[in-house]
């Protein structure tokens, strides 16, 4: 009779363990839907914002249009902003322009001032748009093909990060070549006088 109140015993707290292990699983947190979409479509932020602090002086990052070609040079990686183009850029240049090590170089295509409303809606809209968010930074424009070219020679060398966004408007691309934030052009040509002064 004691042998059998005791295999009782431990049949009752076994389904005491089980069913508190059971409840527990079912405590965990529930995501709502929209949380979990705000989230995604936040993720290549936070994906920037890590990779940041690995670019400098000669690293590009592009902001581009949907058709944009994925690329097989080494050098190049491609992050997806499931969002417009001017909005993405407008956060990528704030975490450029905040950052201490660098600062852009900017180019657009030569192409997009010369693309009519009858060829590509909302494009005129697409370019004083994208000029609020440049603001007084310099600008400077190429041929789409030479961009191309450039960013072939650079991306053998240099990280090229692509961040490619749902734009469907073309030429509206914007390409930033990434200089020193803490040394520019005319304290490098010093250096080298001083350098060669000293020889």
């Amino acid at each position: 009779m004691r042998a059998s109140v005791n295999t009782l015993r431990k049949l009752v707290g076994m389904v005491v363990l089980a069913s508190s292990v059971a409840f527990s699983g079912c405590e965990a947190p529930v995501s709502n839907a929209n949380d979990v979409a705000v989230e995604k479509a936040q993720d290549w932020k936070k994906q920037l914002h890590s990779k940041l602090p690995l670019l400098g002086h000669r690293n590009w990052i592009l902001v581009v249009d949907k058709a944009f070609p994925e690329q097989n040079a080494p050098g190049m990686e491609y992050i997806y902003a499931n969002e417009d183009l001017l909005p993405v850029l407008k956060e990528v240049l704030t975490q450029v322009n905040s950052s201490a090590h660098v600062k852009p170089i900017i180019y657009q295509d030569q192409e997009l001032n010369f693309i009519t409303e009858d060829q590509a809606k909302g494009v005129r809209n697409f370019v004083s748009d994208a000029r609020g968010i440049l603001g007084t930074q310099k600008v400077e424009t190429m041929l789409h093909d030479e961009v191309f070219r450039k960013l072939d020679a650079e991306s053998k060398l240099f990280k090229v990060l692509v961040i490619k966004t749902n734009e469907v408007i073309p030429y509206t691309s914007v390409f930033l070549q990434l200089d020193c934030g803490y040394w520019n052009g005319d304290k490098e040509k010093q250096l080298r006088d001083a350098m060669k002064s000293a020889k």
